[in-house]
């Protein structure tokens, strides 16, 4: 495949992605409300945290004793990274403008694909010959580095926002997804 062939490949793949998540978001909006909108940032930073450490434990375990695999804790990592976007913009406020925070969370996964879609580009698709692992640690990777940001109160030399690392968590996450789910179910249509 060529390099645009496989760029249009991860623009589908990407769609497929943003649907499954959007999909998971709206339904737990619809049964918990807006409930998230309370928290602060670094609480959704951590939560964040909570689920890489897992998906981590199990990769190195092999097993998972909850029924629940890497999937849903990806998933969440994108969604919880769109709840931090949302509230980096918003602050922590008790708000049930479900239409509203909908759209901004449309607006944050657009953002993220439009950066995959232009580090793609100079990267040249590298992240396809990545193991999932290696998403992971980069993920806690990003953690580890929003949370010295949070602790310096934003107040750094030369590093991005948290904003950033939010936007490659998602990225990070959504290339597992592509692996784990997206990839297996076009395999199984061939």
């Amino acid at each position: 495949m060529t390099q645009s062939g496989h760029i249009a490949e991860t623009s589908k793949e990407y769609e497929e992605v943003i649907r499954l998540c959007s999909d998971i978001f709206m339904k737990k909006m619809h049964d918990y409300g807006t409930a998230w909108r309370i928290l602060r940032p670094t609480s959704i930073t951590d939560q964040i945290f909570i689920k890489a450490n897992r998906i981590r434990s199990i990769e190195e375990k092999g097993i998972s004793k909850v029924d629940e695999g890497v999937i849903p804790e990806f998933i969440g990592i994108i969604n919880y990274a769109i709840m931090g976007l949302i509230q980096l913009e918003r602050g922590p406020e008790e708000d049930n403008n479900r239409e509203f925070i909908a759209n901004r969370y449309q607006h944050y996964f657009r953002e993220a694909r439009q950066l995959m879609d232009n580090k793609n580009h100079d990267y040249d698709e590298a992240w396809r010959s990545m193991r999932i692992s290696s998403y992971t640690d980069l993920i806690l990777m990003k953690i580890n580095r929003t949370r010295q940001i949070e602790d310096l109160k934003g107040d750094t030399l030369i590093s991005e926002g948290i904003d950033a690392n939010y936007y490659d968590m998602i990225n990070y996450a959504v290339f597992a997804l592509i692996r784990l789910v997206v990839e297996k179910e076009n395999t199984h249509f061939k």
